[in-house]
């Protein structure tokens, strides 16, 4: 069993950044694949950036590419989101979430979820 739970998020301007932290309980965190999702209201949610267990591999949504970042730090049983350069359209609930197997895309093959951290940015 992993427990997640988010945090940093908060209301930002356009063009500001906010970096997004995921805490994972228990000691098997580096054995797990890491991602960010992301739910607008009245839409589905999202994928939005995914880790390995190692962070040696990572994985964007276009819409992110080039402004967020992911990575961890094992030794924290930490994964990160840098998020940069954010639009109003970034506005949704982050969700962090775990699963056993590899970096997708895919809500589904996820395991673990966290109850989210709100990002509000504003034009």
């Amino acid at each position: 069993q992993v427990q997640l739970v988010e945090s940093g998020g908060g209301l930002v301007q356009a063009g500001g950044s906010l970096r997004l932290s995921c805490a994972a309980s228990g000691r098997t965190f580096s054995m797990y694949a890491m991602g960010w999702f992301r739910q607008a209201p009245g839409k589905e949610r999202e994928f939005v950036a995914a880790i390995n267990r190692s962070g040696g591999t990572t994985d964007y949504a276009d819409s992110v590419k080039g402004r967020f970042t992911i990575s961890r730090d094992n030794a924290k049983n930490t994964v990160y989101l840098q998020m940069n350069s954010l639009l109003p359209e970034d506005t949704a609930v982050y969700y962090c979430a775990a699963n056993w197997k590899f970096v997708t895309r895919s809500g589904y093959d996820y395991d673990y979820w966290g109850q989210g951290t709100q990002v509000t940015v504003s034009s």
